[in-house]
């Protein structure tokens, strides 16, 4: 396996350092990022480094479980819990019941001559009344289905103010298989609703300090960090979906129906903890005014409407619903609307929810069939379709190329022996080579082979580009630059109403859907989302700014001109950007403003290549130098409102650098979400950057 160290011949002094090791980014109680702000500390986390892991007060939700969530699982295991017995909490009986069913599935696979594990589900209502109401005794809620004596009065407490709390009982030592349910399906419950569930009660937490037990507590529901490395895509006894050896994993069945900010002082973090309800309630609604928290079901309907593309006026800062909806969609496809959307509380809930209904939906007409996976995903994308159902065929390039020589072959060989491709899944472009997929050709394959197109369009968005025309079903990851705030979670999905299989899928949805996400997120969301528009034209012009700078500073763009031209003198290798890779098949999809002209809704913008690019380089100290250079904010996550930085490969595919480096994804890519700060701004960081690793190449030789 490829090793990854941090060099430490040259040291580069950064240029400024936004964040501290492990703070919150941005300096809020439910920030979704955290900033790991060198190469080695990247590398210290991966390793499990203790002073990386002693400074981690935060991470991004689905890996690190967030301090307000452990503390309520800590009550619920004192209240319910049996000897050496974790938890995992649900807002849904549904998915509890499928984390169990997951854990089950594959520690049979892992241990196959061990006895199942018992997994146990409790439902636990929550409401004010529940501070006053002593808990049961725990030889009542030994059973394997438990319902948890509800103090709440339905008539009497406001609906708002009753939690149904689901939680997942399992053995300790296999908690990291639970773990990973959580991290790949994305429906674990979140930090709002964890404080809401906290304010009702009255135990005593004090244990449960930082997000990191005391030793008179149970260990800490974390990432898994500890002695050995946080493997967040492969626990002990998984086999990487790049891994060439292991255990193949077992597949569960589908569901039955600005400017750069200041320095980060320690006082800051130790303050965090101390922040009331109301100041955190302030300094989360510091640039505007968010609805009441009552009104959850406006927001939510809101959301619908502006991803639908038919809310009149969406660049106003309030919301008036007694306005009409928009006749025509300004998304380009005829006869879309709020009810073909569906919200979820992340973008991973998404893409697993439309592949448990593609499944659903298959299930009904016959045998379910493999899906394809169409480029190199996001990672957990491929988890959940080789995890669940019968699988996957990976094709990780992506390219035009593949179509004729790998999955032409695929659909004709599957045509002639049953069941047929269920769905092709694709990122538009992907994330982080920034590919896009000819949805032109792809779509005409669907029709004549009779499989779904599953589209995430989480990287360009929908201002950019118009994918739902090619697809039968949009999944998009609103954590992302659709809020930009970085505090808030959530995804949507929506059928093309326009597409062959419509009306089944609706109908299947309708039939299975359940709402989960949580009231007080959703109206962060709709507040965040409000100035979207404006926000992505302003990411799209500083982002071709940069990308284009530094794509003059490359080799593979000078070697263009010159195939001759040796790599000595150059420290960026190469730059990703859909403005020049299959930028044909972008252009196809992207928007242009005369040709979404629509009177009722403003404002329409001219769509552009997006606030993502990836850089390689000529060599490993060139990377770690430029990166320790940058002046950003450097973390996971992208489509923020500042710009954001990670060396992508180490942190996402650490275990299976070469397996990931076979797909043209190079260990030593970083990768750049671009923000809204000035010009001269970004300019200044990237130049400080650049210069600083030719000194420390130069240094070196």
């Amino acid at each position: 396996m490829t090793t990854v160290t941090s060099t430490t011949r040259t040291t580069i002094t950064p240029c400024s350092i936004a964040t501290e090791l492990g703070g919150a980014v941005p300096h809020l109680p439910h920030a979704i990022s955290v900033s790991l702000p060198t190469w080695r500390d990247v590398v210290g986390y991966e390793e499990g480094e203790k002073r990386v892991i002693d400074s981690m007060r935060t991470g991004y939700p689905r890996f690190f479980i967030h301090k307000s969530i452990q503390k309520l699982s800590f009550i619920c295991e004192k209240r319910f819990g049996l000897p050496n017995e974790k938890s995992i909490l649900f807002p849904s009986s549904t998915i509890a019941d499928a984390c169990r069913t997951f854990i089950k599935d594959q520690h049979r696979v892992l241990n196959p001559t061990s006895p199942s594990p018992q997994i146990r589900l409790v439902q636990y209502n929550i409401c004010p009344q529940s501070s006053t109401t002593p808990p049961p005794p725990p030889t009542s809620t030994k059973g394997e289905n438990v319902i948890v004596p509800s103090p709440c009065d339905p008539k009497t407490t406001d609906p708002s103010n009753i939690i149904d709390l689901h939680i997942v009982f399992l053995p300790q030592e296999i908690f990291r298989i639970g773990k990973s349910f959580w991290q790949h399906v994305g429906d674990g419950i979140s930090s709002r609703l964890a404080e809401k569930c906290l304010s009702m009660l009255n135990d005593d937490v004090s244990d449960v300090s930082n997000g990191v037990t005391t030793t008179t507590a149970p260990p800490p529901l974390s990432s898994g960090l500890g002695k050995r490395p946080p493997q967040r895509y492969s626990t002990s006894g998984f086999s990487h979906y790049g891994s060439k050896k292991g255990v193949t994993a077992p597949r569960s069945p589908p569901r039955q129906p600005a400017k750069s900010p200041p320095v980060r002082k320690s006082q800051e973090a130790e303050d965090e903890d101390s922040l009331t309800a109301d100041a955190t309630t302030y300094l989360e609604e510091r640039y505007a005014r968010n609805l009441p928290q009552s009104s959850a079901a406006t927001a939510k309907r809101t959301l619908r409407r502006r991803i639908a593309g038919v809310l009149v006026r969406d660049d106003t800062p309030e919301v008036d619903l007694t306005l009409p909806v928009a006749k025509e969609s300004w998304r380009g496809v005829k006869n879309v609307g709020e009810s073909d959307v569906w919200l979820y509380p992340t973008g991973m809930s998404a893409i697993w929810h439309a592949h448990q209904l593609a499944m659903q939906w298959r299930a009904k007409e016959g045998e379910v069939g493999k899906s394809v996976c169409f480029g190199f995903p996001y990672t957990d994308t491929l988890k959940i379709l080789q995890k669940w159902g019968p699988g996957a065929h990976f094709l990780g390039n992506g390219l035009d190329s593949d179509i004729d020589s790998q999955l032409v072959p695929i659909l004709q060989q599957q045509q002639q022996s049953q069941p047929p491709i269920l769905a092709l899944f694709c990122e538009f472009p992907s994330n982080p080579l920034l590919r896009s997929p000819n949805l032109v050709r792809l779509r005409s394959l669907a029709d004549e082979y009779g499989f779904l197109i599953v589209v995430d369009e989480t990287i360009a968005n929908f201002v950019n580009v118009d994918v739902l025309r090619y697809a039968d079903i949009v999944v998009s990851s609103l954590t992302k630059v659709f809020s930009g705030e970085t505090n808030v979670m959530g995804g949507s999905l929506v059928l093309n109403p326009n597409g062959r299989y419509y009306i089944p899928l609706k109908n299947m949805q309708q039939l299975t859907y359940e709402d989960t996400y949580f009231g007080e997120d959703a109206i962060y969301m709709e507040r965040n989302s409000r100035d979207f528009k404006r926000r992505v034209d302003v990411i799209n012009r500083n982002t071709a700014l940069v990308a284009g700078w530094l794509r003059e500073q490359c080799w593979a763009y000078k070697s263009q001109l010159d195939p001759n031209l040796s790599k000595e003198g150059f420290v960026i290798k190469d730059v990703f950007y859909p403005k020049w890779v299959t930028t044909e098949n972008y252009d196809r999809c992207r928007i242009v403003a005369p040709d979404r002209a629509n009177d009722e809704v403003k404002p329409v913008y001219d769509g552009g290549y997006g606030g993502l690019f990836s850089i390689t380089f000529t060599s490993k100290l060139a990377a770690q130098s430029f990166f320790d250079a940058l002046g950003c904010e450097k973390g996971p996550s992208l489509g923020t409102n500042f710009t954001l930085a990670c060396p992508y490969t180490v942190l996402a595919h650490y275990t299976e650098l070469d397996w990931a480096a076979g797909w043209g994804v190079e260990a030593d890519l970083v990768r750049v979400s671009v923000g809204m700060e000035k010009k001269d701004v970004l300019m200044n960081w990237f130049e400080m950057a650049v210069r600083a690793a030719e000194q420390a190449v130069k240094n070196e030789q």
